[in-house]
């Protein structure tokens, strides 16, 4: 009879246990939850319900946490995973400090970049392939300036998965307050590597005032992940002119934060025109807007 009890009491325990937690469909999927006061783990949903998730940490074990307490619980993909350490998304995976790569935003993705406090840009994935972006210069606050403003389209193909990507698009603006100042340029790009380790080629004409350069503006540029929040970068423009042949070299690195990426570097002219050893710092911050895949 003691035994009959015994399996009967068990029993319901399972029974209360099962319409407590109900089982997540996919228990081997790996998840990156972060809560309201800022803590992050990376691990398995083992059971969820209404009020609670019960998270299996790859570094704590279980862990039961409020559902008021989750700010997000994201499925991430496993190469994000390095060494049992998590590894942060590239906020800025399409761009360089300022050039474009061959990888395109996904349909509903996007960021804002702001430059030295005063060069504001963002850009949105219309679809998978192309993206719709601008910017503007607001020198309008100081005592009413002329203010430069643009506008950018891009269409990104993927020939081989995180081995090749080609990209197009145009940048356009003009300087608001003023007449014949439309300026832009047109360019084409190829990118061999992943969204973390990549080298860009790149070929671009300008324009202003109605007339097109006859000489094309060489870009070559690339990253490099060093780290679960840590990337190396170099930006490079290379112009032949009649006379005279020029170049901007730009190194430095990005450093994620939370979901943004801080860039940091230096902005070097080179070349026959220029004269003694210059190095311009460059600091900018791209936050992610819209959604997050």
């Amino acid at each position: 009879m003691k035994t009959l009890k015994r399996l009967f009491l068990t029993f319901l325990l399972v029974l209360v246990c099962s319409f407590g937690f109900s089982q997540d469909k996919h228990p081997a999927k790996i998840y990156r939850l972060e809560t309201q006061d800022g803590n992050g783990y990376t691990g398995e949903i083992v059971a969820k319900d209404s009020l609670k998730v019960l998270f299996r940490s790859q570094k704590l074990g279980d862990l039961t946490i409020l559902q008021k307490d989750i700010k997000s619980l994201l499925a991430v993909d496993s190469t994000q995973i390095k060494g049992g350490k998590f590894w942060f998304k590239n906020p800025q995976a399409t761009r360089y400090f300022f050039s474009p790569n061959g990888y395109g935003l996904k349909a509903g993705e996007g960021y804002y970049q702001n430059i030295w406090v005063l060069v504001n840009s963002f850009a949105i994935g219309i679809n998978d392939y192309v993206s719709l972006g601008g910017g503007v210069i607001p020198a309008f606050l100081f005592a009413g300036a002329p203010t430069p403003a643009w506008i950018t389209v891009k269409v990104s193909i993927p020939v081989s998965k995180d081995k090749l990507n080609l990209g197009a698009g145009v940048l356009a603006g003009s300087v608001l307050g003023e007449t014949n100042t439309g300026f832009g340029i047109f360019y084409g790009l190829a990118t061999v590597g992943s969204r973390d380790k990549n080298l860009s080629m790149g070929i671009g004409y300008g324009f202003s005032g109605g007339s097109i350069s006859q000489a094309p503006m060489i870009n070559l540029s690339g990253m490099y992940r060093v780290g679960s929040r840590s990337y190396l970068l170099t930006e490079n423009y290379f112009f032949a002119g009649d006379s005279e042949n020029a170049m901007i070299i730009m190194v430095g690195a990005r450093q994620i934060i939370k979901n943004a990426g801080l860039d940091y570097g230096l902005v070097i002219p080179a070349g026959s025109g220029i004269g003694s050893f210059v190095a311009i710092p460059w600091l900018g911050i791209t936050i992610p807007i819209g959604k997050r895949n």
